[in-house]
């Protein structure tokens, strides 16, 4: 799929803008085998890149028509089929390399991708502490973002085939067990004790392959090559929020397969009339009455149309837990821990995570901010490490860290995450009438769609481009009063509104008066009233002014 970004930018991530490139056959993903299909397409690359002879209809003229492949947009498993850097294991990351730091948990059998006080400025106090982190202060610096300089040095010498390997294992009669290759064999090493010890594996090791990208001649000299996907990265840090603090089974990152390291003296296990090993509940894990507050709060919740998906749906009071949450769903589901946080670091982590994505994903990004953000997330990520268990920390915790500098190099991350690629993903689906052959009936509809979207173009009355939004603002019902303007239109079944009591009607009557534009003048006018009865020393503060407006402006 190709997203043409020479157009304006409300037009270019639109659905009748994406072209659909090829469609892969089989069941199957082709894995790093994807290089075979992309063959075309790169070779078509190359021929835009020295221009093609393209006509001109406004100008009657003909002009080469140039083209360059500016990045790919993926999410993170398909990112490792793109760029051939496995995206699993020790070195997982695909900007810090060979300098990831991790360590694996032998109980939980996972990786654990920590050591973010490398980012902290040199001097700074959490480099110095060793109890609260990992037991030993950090004296390394921040690793260099990969180049494709230093991968391609990588790759000198190495040699990679690609097409499917058909193995077939030979059995040991005696052992019942498969035969090692003669490669591992010899990779392999005898201890002391006579046992086979793998050996270790190299940074070099995690590339898979050559990218077919590098056929093209400035892709060596592009920065930004394969972007992190902000849509999969904060739907699966949310993920690990909502399954540990309210701490979800077998979701969760709080058990007995957490530990690791020096986090084994932090927290003791006991053991039930059965003999089963139980942790107590740990300081950022909520109580009952809490989790039910969350629930009922987020079942209850009424959002705009197009905020979010049904997500009362995903509320299960009985676990008090949330399950099928969408992943536009996450962005908003972290600001409503801040009613009724477990702890006040969690809190502040919770807020500091919510505010991050909240200005990344903003239409608008001032540049002079980016560093201060970039510092944020640091402090934010090693609060979590003094927090939270080492399981929290999966690749994707991890990768936050690095989302500040992608955005320095690409700008603004609406033209660079997979929320239209998935919308558009749905659409296609649909178009699959023919279950035996779905990639002809995709390729069919979606020509058929081509040509109706072409047409429509030219034609008047409603259209795809002419039809009215799906919440049309109706200026007819607009009153003279902003805080009363009723645009839009209502959605669902009409609920009749009980009688309201006192306390109520007060709350609605002093909303009215503190959110009321045409009433500026008035609180102005009654503050500076209220500052003649005060001694001319007096300093109000703006919380005592806010205090007097909604105790006596109301009156």
């Amino acid at each position: 799929m190709l997203v043409p970004y020479n157009l304006p930018p409300w037009i270019c991530m639109k659905q009748t803008s994406l072209l659909l490139s090829m469609t892969i056959p089989g069941p199957n993903s082709p894995g790093n085998d994807v290089d075979v299909y992309l063959q075309p397409l790169i070779d078509e690359l190359l021929e835009l890149l020295g221009g093609v002879t393209t006509f001109d209809a406004s100008s009657q003229e003909y002009f080469p028509l140039r083209a360059t492949l500016l990045w790919t947009i993926n999410d993170f498993p398909a990112l490792a089929y793109l760029y051939g850097w496995s995206t699993g294991g020790k070195y997982a990351c695909p900007s810090c390399g060979g300098a990831t730091k991790s360590f694996y948990l032998k109980k939980g059998k996972k990786m654990c991708y920590m050591g973010h006080r490398r980012w902290l400025p040199h001097n700074h106090i959490y480099r110095r502490l060793k109890r609260q982190f990992d037991g030993n202060a950090e004296t390394e610096l921040a690793p260099v973002t990969m180049s494709c300089t230093f991968v391609l040095r990588m790759l000198v010498g190495r040699v990679f085939v690609l097409g499917k390997k058909r193995c077939i294992a030979k059995k040991n009669k005696r052992k019942g067990k498969n035969k090692k290759s003669q490669d591992a064999s010899n990779r392999d090493e005898i201890n002391q004790n006579g046992k086979r010890r793998r050996g270790k594996k190299k940074p070099e090791d995690w590339l898979k392959k050559k990218s077919i990208f590098f056929m093209l001649p400035y892709w060596e000299h592009n920065r930004l090559r394969h972007n992190l996907d902000v849509m999969h990265i904060e739907k699966n840090v949310c993920e690990n929020f909502i399954a540990t603090l309210l701490d979800i089974f077998s979701k969760t990152k709080d058990d007995l397969n957490a530990f690791g390291g020096t986090w084994n003296s932090t927290r003791s296990s006991s053991s039930d009339d059965e003999g089963k090993k139980t942790l107590p509940a740990a300081p950022f894990t909520m109580s009952r009455e809490k989790k039910e507050i969350l629930c009922s709060v987020i079942q209850k919740i009424r959002t705009p149309d197009g905020y979010a998906s049904n997500i009362s749906r995903c509320v299960n009071m009985n676990d008090c837990a949330l399950t099928g949450l969408k992943s536009h769903d996450n962005h908003m589901i972290f600001f409503l821990w801040h009613s009724d946080p477990p702890s006040k670091d969690v809190m502040k982590i919770v807020i500091g995570i919510a505010n991050f994505f909240k200005k990344l994903c903003s239409k608008q990004i001032d540049v002079l901010e980016l560093d201060k953000l970039q510092e944020s997330i640091v402090m934010t990520l090693c609060d979590m490490e003094r927090n939270f268990l080492p399981s929290f920390f999966t690749v994707s915790v991890h990768l936050m860290v690095h989302l500040v500098e992608e955005v320095k190099l690409g700008g603004p991350i609406q033209y660079r995450w997979m929320y239209p690629m998935e919308r558009f993903f749905v659409r296609l689906k649909a178009l699959v009438k023919n279950r035996a052959h779905p990639e002809g009936s995709i390729a069919e509809g979606y020509c058929m769609e081509e040509c109706m979207t072409f047409c429509s173009r030219f034609v008047e009355g409603n259209t795809r481009f002419t039809r009215p939004a799906r919440n049309p603002e109706p200026l007819d019902k607009i009153k003279e009063m902003f805080l009363f303007d009723s645009a839009g239109e209502p959605i669902g079944k009409a609920t009749a509104v009980t009688q309201f009591d006192n306390q109520l009607l007060a709350q609605a009557h002093r909303y009215v008066l503190r959110h009321c534009d045409e009433l500026d003048d008035s609180r102005k006018e009654f503050v500076d009233m209220e500052k003649t009865k005060f001694p001319p020393s007096a300093d109000l503060t703006p919380s005592s002014i806010e205090k007097l407006i909604n105790d006596r402006f109301p009156d």
